[in-house]
């Protein structure tokens, strides 16, 4: 009677490795082409994600105290000094 000592299965193992590059290929090609480039894709899964979380805030709340940069660069602006006076509308994001 003769043991054999079965190796695993190596062909398998290289065609599931290969799936799963092909597979995280193409989903950052998906989201560069959605996000706007891989930069944006970059941004996002190295400094968006991982601060990602639900807040407990709710609507009709009052928004946190919060110190803003304005447009010129030195002016900052504190959400408290609005409370209570003209509405406050905040835009995040490019548009140029």
């Amino acid at each position: 009677m003769k043991l054999s000592l079965r190796l695993p299965n190596w062909r398998w193992w290289q065609w599931s490795a290969l799936g799963l590059v092909l597979i995280l290929a193409a989903s950052y090609g998906a989201l560069s082409y959605m996000m706007g480039g891989p930069r944006d894709v970059y941004g996002f899964l190295r400094y968006a994600l991982p601060q990602w979380h639900r807040g407990d805030l709710r609507v009709g709340d009052q928004a946190p105290n919060a110190q803003l940069v304005s447009l010129d660069g030195r002016t900052t602006v504190r959400l408290s000094d609005w409370f209570g006076k003209r509405p406050l509308v905040l835009i995040f994001g490019s548009y140029t």
